[in-house]
C-alpha cells in the first residue's frame, strides 16, 4: 500500500525525481515491516537503494504504449498490455535488485558498487545500441528509447549477482520485476475498461499507477520475505549512512522543488487561476517549508556518528518522509487555489490506514525459505502472464467502443 500510494503521488511529479522518491517510501516500508535489527540500521541505504532503481526507470517513455490498450484490434492492445509488463517489469528489475543488494551485503560477502554501477552503465550502453541501433526494435516510436538502457544495466546487474552467487538478490529482482510488470499492465487494463464503463469522472491513470506500486511492492514484500539472508548484515559506515540521507532528504526533493515548485513553475502549470501570484508564492513558500522540515528532522535524527536505530526511528523515517509527498500533491494540485482532487483523498486514506498497519508487529518472513533459483518454474510464470494479457487484452477490446487510441501496427 506505501509503494502504491507513493506511486500514484508519483503522477504528479513524473520523470526520475518523482519515482525515486516513491521508490523511496517503498523501501522504507519494507524495512520498517522486516523485524530485522542490523536491517533498521540500514534503513537510510535501503531507501537510497530502492530510490536509485525504481527512479532509473523514470527514463523510460510510456505514454504512447498507454494509448495502445485504447485499441479495438487484439493485436495492438496485446502488444501495448505487453510492452507495460515490460517497463513495468524494468523499474521493479532495478528497484528490487538493488533493494536486495544492499540488504544481502554482509563483512563475509560486500556488494562491490563501484564495479557494479560501471557495469550497469556499460550494459545501459551496449543494451541500447544493440536493441535500438542494430536491431531497430523501436517499442514506442517516435518517443524515446530509453527502455533498452534500463534492459542493458538491468541484465548486467542479474549479471553480477549470478557471478557472485546473490542468490536472494537475485530472487528479489525477478519477483519485484513480474510483480511491476503485471501490475502496470494490468493497470492499463483497469484504465481501459472502467474509463468506459465506470460512468463516473476519476483520474484513471491513478489507478494504473497504483496498480504498479502495489502489485511491485506485493513481489518485493515477497522476493525478500522468502528468500535466505545473512543472518548479520553489514551496518553502513558514518560516510554511508550520511550521503544515503542527503540523497534521499536532500537532493530527491531538491530537483522536485526546482522542477515542480519554484514561482515560475508554479504559474506556469496552475494557468488561469484567481490571484496566481498570491498562489503561486504562498505554494512555494509552504513547500519549501516541508521540505526543509524534512530535511532537518531527519538530518538531526539520523545522522549519527554510530548507527543504532531502532524500529522506531524507521517509522519515523518513513511517516515523515511519505506525509511531505502528500502534502506536496496536495499543494501541486492547487489546495490554495481551493482545489482539492477527489483522489487525493484517498492518499490520506491509505496514509493512516499504512501508519496503523505499521503500528503492529507481524512475523514477516515466510515459514519456508528458499535459498535457490527455479529458472525453469519462473519461466512458467511468465508464460503464465503472457497468457493472462492475451486475455485482459480480448475482454478490452470488447469493453468499448471506438475511442482515441495510438497504434503499433497496421493489424486488426
Amino acid at each position: 500500500m506505501a509503494l502504491a500510494t507513493a506511486w500514484a503521488i508519483r503522477g504528479q511529479f513524473g520523470h526520475e525525481q518523482g519515482a525515486a522518491w516513491a521508490g523511496a517510501i517503498g523501501g522504507l516500508a519494507l524495512v520498517m515491516v522486516s523485524n530485522r535489527k542490523d536491517w533498521y540500521n540500514k534503513m537510510l541505504t535501503v531507501a537510497l537503494a530502492s530510490g536509485v532503481g525504481w527512479g532509473a526507470g523514470g527514463v523510460i517513455s510510456y505514454g504512447v504504449v498507454v494509448g495502445y490498450g485504447n485499441g479495438s484490434g487484439f493485436g495492438n492492445v496485446w502488444y501495448g498490455f505487453l510492452m507495460l509488463f515490460v517497463i513495468g517489469g524494468l523499474f521493479g528489475l532495478l528497484g528490487g535488485g538493488l533493494v536486495g543488494l544492499t540488504l544481502d551485503s554482509s563483512e563475509k560477502k560486500k556488494v562491490k558498487w563501484g564495479s557494479l554501477f560501471a557495469q550497469m552503465v556499460a550494459g545501459g550502453v551496449v543494451g541500447y545500441n544493440l536493441l535500438v541501433e542494430q536491431l531497430e526494435f523501436l517499442m514506442t516510436p517516435p518517443r524515446s528509447e530509453a527502455w533498452a538502457i534500463i534492459a542493458g544495466a538491468g541484465a548486467a546487474m542479474l549479471w553480477y549477482m549470478a557471478r557472485n552467487k546473490h542468490t536472494a538478490p537475485l530472487r528479489v529482482a525477478f519477483y519485484t520485476m513480474i510483480g511491476g510488470g503485471f501490475g502496470f499492465a494490468f493497470g492499463n487494463f483497469l484504465q481501459v475498461v472502467l474509463s468506459n464503463n465506470a460512468g463516473f469522472s476519476f483520474n484513471w491513470w491513478n489507478v494504473m499507477e497504483y496498480s504498479i506500486g502495489f502489485f511491485g511492492g506485493i513481489g518485493l514484500a515477497y522476493g525478500v520475505f522468502s528468500s535466505k539472508w545473512p543472518e548479520e548484515s553489514a551496518a553502513p559506515t558514518k560516510w554511508g549512512n550520511r550521503s544515503a540521507l542527503l540523497f534521499v532528504v536532500v537532493l530527491i526533493p531538491l530537483i522536485i522543488f526546482r522542477e515542480n515548485f519554484t514561482y515560475n513553475s508554479i504559474i506556469k502549470r496552475f494557468g488561469e487561476i484567481a490571484n496566481p501570484e498570491t498562489v503561486a508564492t504562498t505554494s512555494s513558500v509552504v513547500a519549501l517549508i516541508t521540505m526543509l522540515s524534512v530535511a532537518v528532522v531527519s538530518w538531526i535524527k539520523f545522522s549519527k556518528p554510530k548507527v543504532d536505530f531502532e524500529r522506531k526511528d524507521v517509522v519515523l523515517q518513513f511517516a515523515l518522509y511519505f506525509g511531505a509527498y502528500i502534502i506536496l500533491t496536495f499543494i501541486i494540485s492547487q489546495i490554495f487555489a481551493g482545489q482539492v482532487l477527489s483522489n487525493h483523498y484517498l492518499y490520506v486514506v491509505n496514509f493512516i490506514v499504512v501508519l496503523f498497519l505499521a503500528s503492529k508487529l507481524y512475523p514477516s518472513f515466510l515459514e519456508t525459505i528458499i535459498d535457490e533459483v527455479n529458472g525453469k518454474r519462473w519461466g512458467l510464470y511468465l508464460l503464465g502472464i503472457v497468457a493472462i494479457l492475451a486475455v485482459l487484452a480480448l475482454i478490452a477490446i470488447n469493453s468499448h467502443g471506438e475511442i482515441g487510441h495510438h497504434t503499433r501496427f497496421p493489424i486488426t
